[in-house]
């Protein structure tokens, strides 16, 4: 239960074996998974067990139950605003929202069109939600290939990046190592320079644009 009235994101960890009774919430969530399998559908689907990399929305107000089947799992929770309930399925509603459940098989990745300098090879985008549009909110995956150095710039809107895979060095006057589940961010324009370690794949939640730049090899 999160009573923040703001956006809110956090990382949730699950016991192996995990599996909550049925429930609703009262806001629409999503999520990505860091670490582990975890499964989020209803009540009586049969058991799809996402591993790191896949993302799945889970509609305000739908009866589901969300299980876990690993050692160690851990997922990123993202809600647009607060609180953050539970209820009973007697309570359930329809929202008119429809939850999606997405492998990563079958995460689509493109070409960054706005990419600097827009021939180097190798890194990669797949759209999640949202506009990229000036004025809009967007969660997106960016995928840099091993030895990739980058900047990632905010506009000046709020900019937050979750490492979902592979380590990342982040670049500056105290250099730190971000391993799966570590965060940066910024409220202002900003820079952050990163340099891939091996082949990462970082979640972008931006309000407005923002602009990513390649640096070359490390």
């Amino acid at each position: 239960m999160i009573q923040n009235t703001v956006p809110t994101g956090f990382l949730a960890k699950f016991v192996d074996g995990f599996s909550s009774p049925p429930h609703i919430h009262n806001v629409t969530y999503r999520a990505v998974v860091i670490r582990g399998l975890i499964h989020n559908d209803d009540p009586d689907a049969a058991d799809m067990w996402m591993p790191a990399g896949s993302f799945w929305t889970q509609p305000k107000g739908e009866v589901h139950i969300t299980s876990a089947n690993s050692t160690n799992n851990v997922a990123l929770v993202e809600i647009d605003q607060g609180p953050y309930l539970v209820r009973p399925p007697s309570e359930a509603f329809d929202s008119g929202e429809r939850p999606i459940n997405v492998d990563p098989s079958n995460i689509v990745w493109v070409n960054p069109q706005n990419l600097r300098p827009s021939t180097a090879g190798g890194v990669k985008l797949a759209y999640l939600w949202g506009s990229l549009e000036d004025g809009h909110s967007s969660g997106t995956f960016v995928k840099l290939p091993a030895d990739t150095t980058a900047r990632l710039h905010s506009q000046g809107s709020p900019f937050r990046a979750v490492v979902i895979k592979g380590r990342v060095q982040y670049r500056g006057s105290d250099d730190k190592t971000l391993e799966p589940g570590s965060y940066f961010g910024s409220q202002g324009s900003a820079r952050h320079p990163v340099t891939a370690l091996e082949e990462c794949v970082l979640y972008i939640h931006a309000d407005g644009e923002y602009e990513l730049t390649l640096e070359g090899p490390s």
